[in-house]
């Protein structure tokens, strides 16, 4: 019998997160499940653990404290053994005319999407690298961090160092077995962005395939990028935008 693969994955309380938790739970992985907010963790949990294959466990905090980080890779060790699978999802959106934006929405975007992803993937590559038998570590990028996007110059900012982020820990971190990719959503349906009535119709106008992305969407390309069959795949960025970002259009003019 296959021994199950165990993973974290931040930011999962709800959207994107959450259904990549979904998704490698399904596959027989058991997860820790990490959200900023207590409740949310904790329905979460209660949802997966009647659902997957494999067991689901909370950690609720802020993603961005090394504190917080040690204790997700502590708990995934100590309950069951090993460290396979990370998925570092969470991060925060805080739009803004760049000639407004305030230096300290500045430096809460790249604490919690930059910071805090460093950190996770270092401290699950220390891990990975002591066990010997290598891991995937996924990346959550953005759009914005290949194409402009108005009011969002810090968020942009904060995604495209985290896809170089992953190119460069090919060099650091390959020779250990340990991949790093990143998935890049486009326009996503999650719980936010459908709070807008305009979104899902602005978005399919814009989206060369004719709608905007399904939660399950990104998190199959994840999946794809965590398991065996990418086995030789490190560095790289996987785009899923509906084909959005070979045109571009905005949704502001």
């Amino acid at each position: 019998m296959k021994t199950p693969k165990v993973a974290i994955v931040t930011g999962a309380g709800q959207g994107i997160g959450l259904e990549i938790a979904r998704k490698l739970l399904s596959q027989g992985s058991h997860v820790i499940l990490n959200d900023l907010e207590k409740g949310l963790t904790e329905n979460a949990v209660a949802s997966l653990s009647r659902e997957g294959k494999g067991k689901v466990l909370g950690y609720s905090g802020d993603s961005a404290s090394q504190v917080v980080v040690q204790g997700m890779i502590d708990l995934a060790t100590h309950e069951f053994g090993t460290l396979d699978q990370v998925v570092a999802n969470a991060g925060i959106t805080l739009f803004g005319s760049f000639l407004d934006y305030s230096a300290e929405d500045f430096q809460e975007v790249m604490r919690v999407n930059l910071l805090g992803t460093f950190l996770l993937t270092q401290g699950a590559a220390r891990v990975m690298k002591n066990q010997q038998n290598g891991g995937a570590i996924v990346l959550t990028s953005s759009v914005t961090g290949h194409q402009s996007h108005e009011n969002l110059a810090a968020y942009g900012m904060s995604k495209a160092a985290i896809e170089m982020l992953a190119k460069n820990l090919v060099l650091e971190l390959g020779p250990f077995g340990i991949r790093v990719n990143t998935v890049a959503p486009g326009a996503t349906l999650t719980e936010r962005t459908t709070s807008d009535p305009d979104y899902a119709r602005t978005w399919s106008n814009l989206t060369p395939l004719g709608r905007p992305a399904s939660t399950v969407d990104i998190a199959e390309a994840a999946a794809f990028l965590l398991s065996d069959v990418a086995r030789h795949i490190t560095g790289q960025t996987l785009i899923v935008d509906g084909g959005w970002t070979s045109v571009s259009p905005s949704p502001y003019v």
